[in-house]
């Protein structure tokens, strides 16, 4: 058992946080929570004050590749892809190349205090290999895989159908499930670079074995109008209809453009938006109208969606999502915010044990240093969403181990 004095603050739901100014929280031996209450002079293991303890923050739409390009203004999204994107994600064939990238890209995300990814690969199967790897060794959580790609790339990016089903039929072999805590998932990057065989047959297997899938969805007018044209669809979003990909089990990463039929199907079929405003912006995309999908009872999660976003820490992506909500004419409150980017998020990756500091919840928490005079929820939220000088996180923490720590952690 191993107990902590510190401050928390957690969501309850949508609309509600648990803030406790000073608690005693208690771990037990198979790393979950086991009691969080006021703290009443207890001895204790780790005596943390000073700092305020969250939930590990959840990333739903992220690129491991793109660990490099962080920031290389060559926009709008088909642009940037081509010019930026495609070249830095062909060096991935070299393993060590791959290799140095996954290390990188793991401390980033412990860093961050970012505790479970859903991560998008190159289409390199080795790489991919190489990803899991180091997820396994940083103690991570992840849904993650390569993308699929078969037409409109450059020729280096382009692995054919029956290669890219065994190489993801190998990766589940070898790491779905592994420590109950890394799953496999199918990618088709999107549907201009996916032919529908490939995308139907990434449907067959994700439903044959049970995996999550995501792609990318009505991010930019150029690539709607595309893909429209190159399927012969009335709307983007029966391209991933035709091919099975739409469901309960199935991330859809920006989804600016969708129309309210659109919406409603998407709403039917009980899929999930990841919400990456900070890359919308950065890529001259548009803005997320996010009350819509609220109110068509869309699950929304958040997605820093490295490299079109420019950081690795979920609380930057909240920011814009709540600056992105004004701006299309709504407001976010703090807690629905923090919702987003933890419990929101754990609930809809149907990881119910991720997301709170709750008893019975695994214990994967990041410690965030606090000033003195903060004394109250709404002053954690300024101090971590928005000011934009905030202080780092101080350590992270996956099923009650300390991951990763600062360089003065107290």
């Amino acid at each position: 058992m191993t107990s902590i004095r510190a401050a928390i603050l957690s969501p309850e739901n949508p609309e509600s946080v648990q803030w406790l100014p000073d608690a005693l929280i208690t771990i037990d031996e198979s790393g979950s929570f086991s009691s969080v209450t006021p703290y009443a002079g207890e001895a204790v293991d780790h005596d943390m004050r000073g700092s305020v303890l969250l939930p590990g923050f959840i990333d739903t739409h992220i690129h491991y590749p793109q660990t490099r390009i962080i920031g290389s203004a060559s926009g709008p999204l088909l642009e940037w892809l081509d010019k930026t994107t495609f070249p830095e994600e062909a060096r991935f064939a070299n393993p060590a190349y791959a290799a140095l990238i996954a290390k990188e890209f793991c401390q980033h995300l412990l860093k961050a205090g970012t505790t479970c990814s859903f991560i998008y690969g190159s289409v390199h199967a080795s790489a991919a290999h190489i990803l899991f790897e180091e997820l396994l060794q940083t103690g991570l959580r992840a849904i993650a895989g390569p993308v699929l790609m078969d037409t409109e790339c450059p020729t280096e990016l382009v692995v054919p159908v029956p290669e890219a089903m065994a190489n993801l039929e190998e990766l589940m072999e070898l790491w779905h499930n592994r420590a109950n805590r890394l799953q496999v998932a199918v990618i088709p990057r999107f549907a201009l670079s996916c032919s529908m065989e490939m995308m139907k047959a990434g449907a067959e297997l994700a439903h044959n074995n049970g995996l999550w899938v995501s792609t990318h969805l009505a991010e930019n007018p150029d690539e709607c109008a595309a893909a429209r044209s190159l399927f012969g669809t009335e709307d983007y979003l029966k391209v991933y209809e035709e091919a099975g990909l739409v469901h309960s089990k199935s991330i859809f990463a920006h989804c600016i453009y969708l129309s309210d039929d659109e919406l409603q199907r998407f709403s039917d079929a009980k899929a999930i938006v990841s919400h990456c405003p900070d890359s919308n912006l950065f890529l001259g995309s548009g803005g997320m109208p996010i009350q819509k999908l609220m109110d068509a009872e869309i699950p929304i999660t958040m997605g820093t969606d490295v490299a079109g976003g420019r950081s690795f820490r979920i609380p930057h992506a909240l920011s814009r999502a709540y600056d992105n909500a004004l701006s299309t004419g709504s407001r976010l409150s703090l807690p629905r915010l923090l919702w987003l980017g933890t419990r929101g998020a754990a609930l809809a990756l149907k990881q119910p044990h991720l997301g709170q500091i709750a008893p019975g919840c695994a214990a994967d928490f990041i410690r965030v240093p606090m000033e003195t005079w903060v004394d109250s929820a709404d002053d954690v939220f300024a101090r971590l969403l928005f000011y934009a000088e905030s202080q780092e996180i101080q350590e992270t923490w996956i099923a009650g181990t300390r991951v990763w720590a600062g360089s003065n952690p107290r």
